[in-house]
């Protein structure tokens, strides 16, 4: 898909210029994800705890309570977040600058407003700084254009990492937002077994990535790029095989970034690209290729065949 007026790939805010409002909707994020991960079903390697891209923003998508269901909806085009149940009442608020506090403080009413009962673990996990929800004071900033703009890069991320995820057969993940990393990823599995995961993620138990990587994967996604200074895409693969971090990979603009561990490939070099669909396709599929076949996955296997592909004419 060419990059053009009909669809373009958004020009975001260097990473210093909505800092705060990123550290802010994160923390934002956390409150609502959590909300999610204590009244929804445990689903392996923390899949039901994750929000995922909708039309509007971010959404949990329905959550079950005590007979009814009820969703979190951060919308970016009116900049509100809306609570709506399956039995007709709903609540909103507009997203403005706040405290994280406020916004957890709100959200709690509003979902006591709706009889939703429901306690979370109020400090924040994988962040270095884990302040409580309800003492954050200080992260109170809120650029609805910078946000704007991220959630559109979403978008169209969601939509190639998606159309990559139908060509599996084998175990993969939705694609989905994970509030602890604020990134959306999608990861593909082998079928075998995994050495257990060292942990270490910051203020998170050990357990939860022990979990996560029970299994061997093959990882991509992306974030804002906190740690590296500009938005990217990643992929990984754990346990990463002899030779990953030097295999060639495409497109040019990609790397293997030491310190991070993982193939790096910067947002703007997609968004600029004559074709930025083509560009991050070729990013996902050879840093998949690089883990499958150096691992030895039974790829014949796992992949789908170009006439399994959906959407073909029967």
């Amino acid at each position: 898909m060419k990059n053009d007026d009909d669809r373009p790939w958004p020009e975001l805010p260097a990473l210093a210029e909505w800092q705060d409002t990123l550290t802010t909707v994160h923390m934002w994020t956390q409150v609502v994800g959590k909300v999610r991960l204590e009244l929804s079903p445990w689903l392996n390697h923390s899949w039901g705890s994750a929000l995922y891209v909708s039309t509007r923003g971010l959404t949990t998508s329905p959550i079950p309570y005590e007979g009814r269901a009820f969703a979190i909806d951060f919308d970016f085009v009116k900049h509100a977040l809306r609570i709506s149940s399956s039995d007709g009442r709903e609540r909103s608020f507009p997203l403005v600058p706040m405290p994280v506090a406020d916004f957890y403080g709100l959200t709690m009413d509003a979902l006591g407003e709706l009889d939703i009962e429901v306690e979370i673990f109020s400090r924040p996990v994988e962040v270095e700084v884990a302040t409580r929800f309800e003492d954050d004071t200080t992260n109170a900033s809120y650029d609805a254009a910078a946000v704007h703009s991220y959630w559109q890069a979403l978008v169209n991320v969601q939509r190639v990492l998606t159309n990559f995820r139908a060509r599996y057969l084998g175990k993969v993940s939705p694609v989905h937002f994970f509030w602890g990393a604020f990134d959306l990823a999608v990861t593909r599995f082998s079928g075998r077994t995994a050495p257990k995961h060292p942990g270490g993620a910051p203020n998170c138990a050990d357990w939860v990535m022990e979990e996560a990587y029970s299994h061997e994967v093959s990882s991509a996604g992306f974030w804002p790029g906190v740690g590296l200074g500009e938005a990217a895409f990643y992929a990984y693969a754990y346990p990463a095989p002899a030779g990953f971090e030097t295999r060639p990979v495409e497109p040019a603009a990609a790397s293997f970034h030491a310190a991070l561990g993982e193939f790096v490939l910067p947002y703007e070099a997609v968004r600029t690209a004559e074709d930025p669909d083509q560009a991050l396709e070729a990013f996902l599929q050879s840093t998949y290729e690089a883990a499958a076949d150096l691992a030895q996955w039974d790829r014949a296997a796992l992949e789908s065949r170009p006439e399994d592909t959906v959407g073909q004419p029967s």
